[in-house]
């Protein structure tokens, strides 16, 4: 009996303390939480931070539980944020470094290509730059130009960068976690759609998920490789070809980290499928999906039944107009329409998509850019 209510209670145990059903902006709350419990000397500033609304809920209840010497709001000075990250990395303390927007942080450009990513090089190892800087990528609700951008191409092509972009809470919270304890900056971007979007994260797990791809559904027709919130539009994909009772085996991948890229994930898949579909939040000008297509056509070319696809945002500014945005912005239906005509399918016109929703509202869970 006693045997049996243990079994019990450690299942219980299990469900609620190590697999929670979170928030993606409270998952990167308590990755940074527990990343300050552990480290004493680690500290987190930057913009907003002890704001009313805290990032998005992201730096909820920090301050009140480390105080104002670990955790602190800053001048609006991106460079000299950065600046000051670099300096008290080569002193040994650490830190997390926030930005509510990534077009914000480009004033910091020349710290972090020029000092931050070439330190721990030109000294031979022996210098780590343990830093972290978040940085917030918005969309839709008329941010326009200069508040939209998914910059990860930039970063991308910068050695010494490590730079990661989860799309659901678990990888949020470990990630995030992981890039902490890195000796190397790391650019972590977040998409505000996904702040507010709900996945099961077990806090106790130990796989080292910090450069690795992840095979989020298998397939054998078409390899998709998605990252950020181009995820969740392909899984939108996948639900409209399950309801309408479509057979296309696709295989989605989401990169997780951009740098340093998991490439034998995808090539081992492409093998396999002989087609491939970059989905890439940025630019398509010289983009991160041309270098993964890059690779598979140097790599695997005889493997390839068609040649490679991408899909990426227009080669000009995000307009502010909500009637523009809605030619301009990525979605399931883009996604949808590029398959069928990779696998030269041409019943796309039979498809039936249910009542469209608002194209600024990603999901019932996002409540609003502020």
């Amino acid at each position: 009996m006693f045997k049996n209510l243990n079994h019990h209670l450690t299942n219980w145990l299990l469900k609620e303390f190590m697999h929670k059903n979170i928030k993606f902006s409270d998952a990167i709350n308590r990755a940074i939480f527990d990343s300050m419990k552990k480290n004493k000397k680690l500290f987190c500033f930057g913009l907003g931070i002890n704001d009313p609304k805290r990032i998005f809920g992201t730096t909820n209840n920090l301050v009140e539980e480390f105080g104002s010497k670990r955790v602190f709001d800053t001048p609006t000075s991106e460079n000299g944020i950065t600046g000051f990250s670099i300096g008290a990395a080569l002193k040994g303390f650490p830190s997390i470094a926030s930005h509510q927007r990534v077009d914000f942080f480009l004033l910091a450009m020349d710290q972090i290509v020029n000092s931050a990513a070439k330190w721990y090089y030109m000294f031979g190892s022996k210098t780590p730059i343990p830093i972290t800087i978040r940085l917030i990528v918005g969309k839709g609700w008329g941010q326009g130009p200069t508040h939209s951008q998914h910059l990860h191409s930039w970063f991308c092509h910068i050695p010494g960068l490590k730079v990661v972009c989860p799309t659901n809470s678990h990888d949020a919270y470990h990630l995030l976690k992981q890039s902490i304890e890195d000796k190397n900056p790391t650019i972590f971007f977040e998409h505000r759609w996904l702040h507010n979007s709900t996945s099961i994260v077990n806090f106790n797990d130990r796989n080292k998920i910090l450069g690795k791809s992840k095979v989020i559904k298998k397939g054998s027709e078409i390899t998709i490789v998605a990252s950020s919130n181009m995820v969740i539009e392909s899984l939108k994909a996948l639900e409209v070809l399950k309801k309408n009772k479509f057979k296309i085996s696709i295989e989605l991948i989401d990169v997780r980290t951009y740098k340093p890229l998991d490439i034998e994930t995808i090539l081992k898949s492409v093998k396999k499928t002989g087609r491939i579909l970059v989905v890439d939040p940025g630019f398509s000008y010289c983009s991160f999906g041309s270098e993964i297509i890059s690779q598979v056509s140097t790599k695997i070319f005889k493997y390839l039944k068609q040649p490679p696809a991408k899909l990426a945002a227009h080669d000009i500014p995000e307009p502010t107009s909500y009637f523009y945005t809605k030619k301009f912005d990525l979605n399931h239906k883009s996604i949808l329409i590029k398959i069928f005509q990779i696998l030269k399918n041409k019943n796309f016109k039979n498809l039936k998509f249910e009542n469209e929703k608002d194209h600024d509202v990603p999901g019932d869970w996002f409540k609003g850019p502020f």
